[in-house]
């Protein structure tokens, strides 16, 4: 099975794209996790998908934020947000079961400077996601974490450590936050694969800076123990 995340950044603007990119592939991707939808879930693109072969669970919302698995593999037990009214304002988070695996999709707060209102939510909603796993799962259970975290959680991940030291997405209350959610019982699968590799999965739109691989490393799959022994490889995907 082979899964794919993608902060997509408007899915009806990326249709095309998206098509181009899995014919390139020869269609082998089992999976789909979208992040940054910008569509309700009236608005999303099934029929486009469908032609694919893939059927879609959305959580969207109108012009922002939105998550969506589609997967080729049944769908089953889907859970849209953290069944909270107050945090689900923000359509951030959606999971499903395939085959014996859990998948949680999750699009993070990019948050703000510190003292912002912005910076205080992104961090309280990692607090959010740390007690919903707590609730829902076991670091037993099978159980993969991908999406954009907007974090970057090692000076390594990013292509200049001191020229963006303590902005947004680098700053240590953001880091401590990331590593409580892998402390809880999940392990960075590329990381693991791939001790020294330097890769990032963002790049700025302004000034060409995918061409001169300056970037950083935001977007991440995470695995509980029981999933390393499954896990082949992992790439990014330009």
């Amino acid at each position: 099975m082979k899964i794919c995340t993608f902060n997509v950044n408007s899915i009806r603007i990326r249709m095309d794209l998206l098509g181009d990119w899995l014919n390139h592939r020869n269609q082998d991707i089992d999976v789909l996790c979208f992040q940054e939808l910008k569509s309700t879930e009236q608005d999303f693109p099934y029929k486009d998908f469908e032609k694919m072969g893939f059927a879609c669970e959305v959580f969207g919302q109108k012009a922002y934020n939105g998550v969506a698995i589609c997967s080729r593999l049944p769908l089953e037990n889907t859970q849209k947000g953290f069944s909270d009214g107050v945090w689900d304002g923000q359509r951030r988070l959606i999971g499903s079961r395939i085959k014996n695996i859990n998948l949680l999709n999750i699009y993070a707060p990019h948050g703000g400077f510190r003292g912002e209102e912005k910076f205080e939510y992104k961090i309280a909603w990692y607090n959010k996601l740390l007690s919903f796993l707590q609730v829902s799962f076991s670091p037993q259970d099978s159980l993969v974490l991908v999406g954009d975290f907007n974090v970057a959680k090692e000076d390594r991940d990013v292509y200049d450590p001191e020229a963006l030291r303590d902005t947004i997405g680098t700053m240590p209350e953001e880091r401590e936050a990331f590593n409580k959610i892998l402390d809880w019982g999940f392990t960075d699968i590329f990381r693991t694969l791939y001790p020294d590799s330097i890769q990032y999965t963002w790049w700025d739109y302004i000034g060409g800076a995918i061409w001169k691989n300056e970037g950083m490393r935001i977007d991440y799959i995470l695995g509980t123990k029981s999933i390393l022994p499954q896990t082949e490889a992992i790439e990014v995907d330009l």
